[in-house]
């Protein structure tokens, strides 16, 4: 230590490798000529940075950490305070078997150490702040939605196992004010099972009202400058309306970052898988990395275009002559998230 507090790093890279958890952090850290050190810390970027700078003053520090549960507080935190911080895709992350076989935390934060310094990490695209919080109300949305439909089933389940037979007039999805009522007025045998039922209940209503908030707070933000122009936009698309026009701005951010329709629907998750070897030479099915909200939506999006659009009713049905239907709407799928890039990057309404 005596030492480092008379040496000078200028000009110099360091490389930090984090792998990140909840409650402590394995460091492994690099120079341009050999590795340094690999410990445990907090989860406390500055104290990491101290070390940095007193460990090795004056240089430049980089870091790099695997995406995950941990969001992006971490990036925010380096950043300011003079870190370079890369974030990049797990599956990015060259692994030999060796790795895979003997995995610990000490040997992630080398390898990730190792391959920053080396150059060969490819970073993600790391969103705002005010676009994470715009995301994450469209998200929560979709969080509530499920909280509620699991709470329409623990409802029907109760019935069920009461004999409590549904009238065929409220066997939909959509619940009306009379079903709930005719739910509430359900005749049990006991006061406690009435009880049980009345909670499930409140349950439910206190889910579908804060459905309705969140709907209407999507709304709003859907009517800002920021939005509003390319939610008008995207909703000219056959297939989209205001909150699926929401929850693609927010999803996709800046359009323009995707330098073309491949890498955007890379990001969706429209590649499809491929192995070649030889002679032979298969290609099927989607692979599994991408958006998996962009993709179920536009699957969506496609489904409600293909019956009000005349155009791609025509494709569709010239496809399924021969493919299967789920194939065919893949192709339909396509067609739609290239008119979504259209109307995005011209910043205009779809020209029939």
């Amino acid at each position: 230590m005596r030492q480092a507090k008379h040496a000078d790093f200028s000009g110099q890279n360091i490389y930090a490798g984090l792998d990140v958890h909840r409650k402590s952090w394995k460091v492994s850290i690099y120079t341009e000529a050999f590795e340094h050190k690999t410990f445990t810390q907090p989860p406390n970027p500055r104290k990491l940075v101290s070390y940095l700078q007193r460990v090795f003053p004056n240089g430049h520090y980089h870091a790099v950490y695997e995406a995950g549960f941990s969001g992006f507080w971490t990036y925010d935190a380096l950043t300011k305070m003079g870190v370079n911080c890369t974030v990049v895709h797990p599956g990015d992350v060259p692994t030999t078997d060796k790795d895979r076989r003997r995995k610990t935390d000490a040997r992630d934060s080398r390898k990730l150490a190792k391959q920053l310094r080396s150059g060969v990490l490819e970073p993600i695209h790391i969103p705002s702040i005010l676009e994470r919080d715009n995301r994450g109300l469209l998200r929560q949305r979709k969080t509530v939605s499920r909280d509620a439909a699991r709470a329409k089933v623990r409802i029907k389940h109760f019935l069920h196992f009461h004999g409590i037979e549904i009238p065929l007039r409220y066997c939909n999805t959509y619940w009306s004010a009379n079903f709930l009522e005719w739910i509430r007025q359900c005749k049990l045998d006991n006061d406690t099972g009435r009880s049980t039922l009345l909670s499930l209940l409140r349950q439910y209503e206190y889910h579908r009202k804060e459905i309705a908030q969140i709907y209407r707070e999507i709304r709003n933000l859907s009517r800002s400058p920021v939005y509003a122009d390319n939610v008008n936009y995207l909703m000219t698309l056959p297939g989209i309306g205001r909150l699926s026009a929401m929850i693609w701005l927010t999803e996709l951010g800046n359009i323009h970052r995707f330098k073309s329709f491949d890498k955007l629907c890379s990001y969706v998750g429209l590649v499809p898988l491929q192995h070649s070897s030889g002679e032979t030479d298969h290609t099927g099915g989607l692979e599994h990395r991408g958006n998996k909200i962009l993709r179920t939506l536009l699957i969506e999006n496609a489904w409600v275009a293909v019956r009000s659009d005349p155009d791609l009713l025509t494709v569709y049905h010239q496809l399924i002559k021969r493919m299967k239907g789920q194939m065919a709407i893949i192709r339909i799928a396509r067609k739609l998230l290239a008119r979504i890039r259209y109307v995005l990057l011209n910043q205009c309404e779809l020209q029939k």
